[in-house]
């Protein structure tokens, strides 16, 4: 992992159950605009501990905008040019494997895309060349760590591994789109990883997923997912997501840019 003294700020982009970061020392919020139009919501800047950071709510705040309507590339845009080179996408996720249960934490190491019909890349429109980017590792080795060694040093109960599933949404799964999921290899399903982990990886950040099980996915308990279940595992889980965040903002901050692709 190469490292660099870095003033860049970090972007952390909170889903649900994340509006608001507390510890968050803001400095001012900026309304902006990208070619793709608006993002969620107003960009916060401020410092979370002695790292600079700008905070973004994916669904808005109020939370109002379903998973398959965000504008993940107005989003990832907008963090870009207030000079973001490394985001973390905070994802509220069902549990698919035996041990990512409610109010679990995991920061996953590969995605599954089941999603349809989003805006899914910059690569589109009056291109001068097609662009193909490397996509292999989805989240960023050197973010990942930082994260894992935070959860380590906060004595968080985490998962340092996991295959999110990303699904259309806003309507949660079946039981039997859950079980071909789990035969495709998923530990976990959500909303918001897609496009917003290949956005990224299209201008060169560094992105890294902070999952937190809010329930078991379709069919994995025996009964509905309600929203009072959802709420509680946030309630219990997000104070570990936060510990996380905070004690990683450091060697986060550190990580050299890396070059974005042409």
């Amino acid at each position: 992992m190469t490292q660099a003294s870095s003033t860049a700020p970090v972007g952390i982009i909170g889903g649900t159950g994340l509006t608001t970061l507390s510890g968050l020392t803001i400095a001012g919020e900026s309304s902006v605009s990208t070619p793709w139009g608006e993002p969620s919501a107003p960009l916060v800047e401020g410092r979370l501990g002695e790292q600079s950071v700008i905070f973004l709510s994916r669904h808005g705040n109020p939370h109002r905008i379903p998973p398959h309507q965000v504008n993940y590339r107005a989003n990832i845009l907008a963090l870009y040019e207030a000079g973001v080179r490394t985001v973390v996408g905070v994802n509220a996720v069902g549990g698919i494997h035996p041990d990512m249960g409610p109010a679990h934490v995991v920061v996953p190491d590969q995605i599954i895309d089941y999603t349809w019909g989003r805006g899914s890349t910059f690569f589109e429109g009056d291109l001068d060349s097609v662009t193909h980017i490397d996509f292999t590792f989805p989240y960023d080795a050197g973010a990942r760590q930082a994260l894992i060694d935070a959860a380590r040093r906060e004595s968080v109960p985490f998962s340092d591994f996991g295959v999110y599933g990303a699904t259309q949404g806003p309507r949660l799964e079946t039981a039997a789109e859950i079980r071909r999921m789990e035969r495709d290899g998923c530990d976990l399903v959500g909303m918001t990883g897609m496009p917003e982990a290949a956005l990224a990886a299209e201008l060169g950040m560094r992105y890294v997923c902070l999952g937190l099980v809010v329930n078991w996915a379709a069919g994995k308990s025996d009964h509905i997912i309600t929203m009072e279940e959802i709420e509680e595992a946030i309630e219990q889980g997000m104070s570990g997501v936060k510990t996380i965040l905070a004690s990683s903002m450091a060697q986060l901050g550190q990580l050299s840019p890396m070059p974005r692709p042409s």
